[in-house]
């Protein structure tokens, strides 16, 4: 019997678990004694926190989170440290599958429904950010059509990668 993977909304009583699943899958690129990292790891665990501001999406299978993707259609999960969105932009944030269950398409798939849900609100532009020690992410993202922006670089020399494709 096949297994369904479900792609919708995050309902308020799953953002616990979206947290913690969004959290262990970045928990591989912390590296040790890096505070920068461990402190992003407890932001991005904070699903509650930005949901208001954002739309979390999570793929669901017999009623576990196997992944989640936070997308900011209007407004931003860092609304006083990120620029505005452009018009027609919509932005994915915090891309994760929990590592048992990579390689079954679940990024995919919530790439996809972030597309679809920007589409329907009339957005033009999927942007994104990723770090250099994401290969496997920005392999994908080019995979899927995105092109390369100027890179974000902040004071302490830490670097964003910069991605975006049309919504067609």
């Amino acid at each position: 019997m096949a297994v369904t993977i479900e792609i919708r909304e995050a309902r308020p009583d799953e953002y616990d678990e979206a947290g913690e699943v969004t959290a262990l899958a970045y928990r591989e690129f912390v590296r040790p004694n890096d505070p920068d990292w461990e402190e992003y790891i407890a932001r991005i665990a904070d699903v509650r926190g930005r949901a208001e501001r954002t739309t979390i999406l999570v793929a669901v299978e017999r009623g576990r989170i196997l992944g989640t993707a936070t997308l900011e259609l209007e407004g931003r999960v860092e609304p006083d440290d990120d620029p505005s969105l452009a018009p027609g932009e919509a932005h994915i944030r915090m891309l994760g599958v929990h590592p048992r269950a990579r390689r079954r398409g679940i990024a995919r798939g919530l790439m996809d429904a972030c597309f679809d849900l920007a589409r329907e609100r009339g957005k033009t532009r999927m942007t994104l950010h990723t770090t250099q020690r994401m290969r496997a992410a920005q392999a994908m993202y080019e995979g899927l059509g995105f092109r390369r922006l100027a890179d974000r670089t902040f004071p302490d020399g830490f670097v964003l990668l910069t991605y975006e494709r049309a919504i067609d």
